[in-house]
């Protein structure tokens, strides 16, 4: 079991694995771990600048769209009024 002694030794000191690299290893998850919140909150930010961009798109579409459909009523109707 780890931490057990192995007459004079515990097993970390029995292990092979270098001490700077448990150390850069236990460096680099903490830095995972730290960076986890903002990392999670620039794709948040990232989604809703997305989402927001194509709202916007589409409402210029619709825009687009509504005014195509006005200019076609509107000659539908001034024909109307001239074929009588």
């Amino acid at each position: 079991m780890p931490g057990e002694t192995n007459g004079n030794r515990t097993d970390r000191e029995n292990s092979s694995v270098n001490g700077k690299t448990t150390d850069a290893v236990t460096t680099i998850t903490t830095l995972v771990v730290g960076m986890a919140p903002a990392m999670a909150m620039g794709n948040l930010y990232q989604t809703l600048a997305y989402n927001v961009g194509l709202a916007a798109m589409n409402q210029v579409f619709s825009q687009y769209q509504a005014n195509i459909n006005h200019q076609a009523i509107t000659i539908v109707g001034i024909q109307r009024i001239f074929s009588k």
